[in-house]
């Protein structure tokens, strides 16, 4: 999958927990990328917010520290 997709249905999905404040819905972004994200598509997710320049979200972010945590 590209990179770009994954940027972009990375933060579609941010945007839809924003409401929950930033820890909540990183927690939540985390669980649904846990919970239906192929393997390979997480570990280029967080390969991409280790990069620099990477549009993503500052929830996606987040998000990734959970998942590399648990």
């Amino acid at each position: 999958m590209a990179s770009s997709d994954l940027v972009r249905m990375a933060n579609d999905i941010a945007a839809n927990f924003r409401y929950l404040g930033t820890e909540k819905a990183a927690a939540s972004v985390a669980n649904h990328i846990r919970m239906f994200w192929a393997p390979a598509m997480r570990t280029e997710l967080l390969e991409l917010a280790r990069g620099t320049g990477t549009p993503l979200d500052p929830v996606v972010i987040a998000a990734c520290q959970v998942l590399k945590t648990s």
